[in-house]
């Protein structure tokens, strides 16, 4: 499995040296797991990512759906250009207490401005725990992503 910021600087899923200690997606243990043009799939334990009453977050799932959309719309995209989230639905059909919840990412959309992605999470069983939808707008890298 490949940390989504793993590897050397110019890699795909690179991250800048400021920015590697504040990665949600390992903080909350994300692996990706294979990816194309085509489709990307990853996953995240349950462990580490429960609510109170000992279910994977909703927001979990969320991060997961986010992140595997994310780097789907970036892979379609060229070098200049990067996805920003726009808009993020999720559905929760099931829970998950244990185990891994598993990602694949495919595009349903893909524009110039814009792309959607549908993002299906199943449990370890193959159960779908969660459908998800993930717009993006693309952005020009010559806008600056940080403040000022």
């Amino acid at each position: 499995m490949v940390s989504i910021d793993a590897g050397p600087a110019d890699g795909p899923f690179s991250v800048p040296a400021h920015l590697r200690a504040e990665q949600l997606n390992d903080r909350m243990g994300i692996e990706l797991i294979t990816w194309s043009r085509d489709e990307v799939v990853g996953r995240i334990p349950v462990a580490g990512n429960r609510q109170p009453y000992g279910l994977l977050h909703g927001g979990a799932n969320a991060v997961l759906a986010e992140t595997l959309g994310s780097v789907l719309a970036a892979l379609n995209l060229p070098p200049e250009r990067s996805p920003v989230g726009l808009e993020l639905s999720c559905t929760h059909h099931r829970a998950a207490v244990d185990g891994w919840v598993t990602g694949t990412a495919r595009l349903v959309h893909l524009g110039r401005s814009t792309s959607t992605s549908e993002i299906v999470l199943v449990d370890d069983r193959g159960r779908r725990t969660c459908t998800a939808r993930l717009t993006c707008v693309h952005r020009d890298l010559a806008v600056p992503l940080r403040p000022s």
